[in-house]
């Protein structure tokens, strides 16, 4: 699957393992040579760029709601799309992709709420669960799992 278009999908920040997951992800993706766009509200992406002033990590950078309009409006898609969740917003935008995008989906689902939220998800997605909040390890370490298996 190499060269698929992959979506990183960031709503609020307000949980910290979200920034850098994201920042991993998309260094780890992009060197196993998928093409990857980073999308997110104003506060994750002024994160990002803060966080990747150099653009080394995520070096595409987008608006989510632009995003979302493109591909609704069907001039861009994806195969690929990682949703992060952490909150009802960030299923709501996993739904809608779900929705409207031919993309196969995983919800990585993180923080303080996860199994009540993990329980929730109604549309067809790989789930990667943590509870973690601070500690982006084991949620990298799932992550690594499903990017071998995405390598092959």
């Amino acid at each position: 699957m190499t060269g698929a278009k992959v979506l990183l999908m960031m709503g609020c920040p307000e949980i910290p393992i979200q920034t850098s997951i994201a920042l991993y992800l998309s260094h780890k993706l992009t060197n196993l040579g998928f093409d990857v766009t980073v999308a997110g509200t104003t506060a994750a992406t002024r994160l990002l760029k803060v966080s990747d002033y150099d653009g080394h990590y995520a070096k595409k950078l987008v608006d989510l709601d632009k995003t979302l309009e493109d591909i609704i409006e069907k001039r861009n898609d994806f195969d690929i799309c990682f949703a992060f969740m952490h909150n009802d917003s960030g299923m709501t935008y996993a739904a809608t992709v779900s929705a409207i995008s031919q993309a196969r989906i995983y919800s990585i689902v993180f923080g303080r709420h996860t199994e009540e939220l993990a329980q929730t998800i109604e549309f067809d997605c790989e789930k990667i669960v943590t509870q973690d909040v601070h500690n982006p390890v084991r949620l990298k370490n799932k992550l690594d799992k499903v990017m071998e298996a995405m390598a092959r």
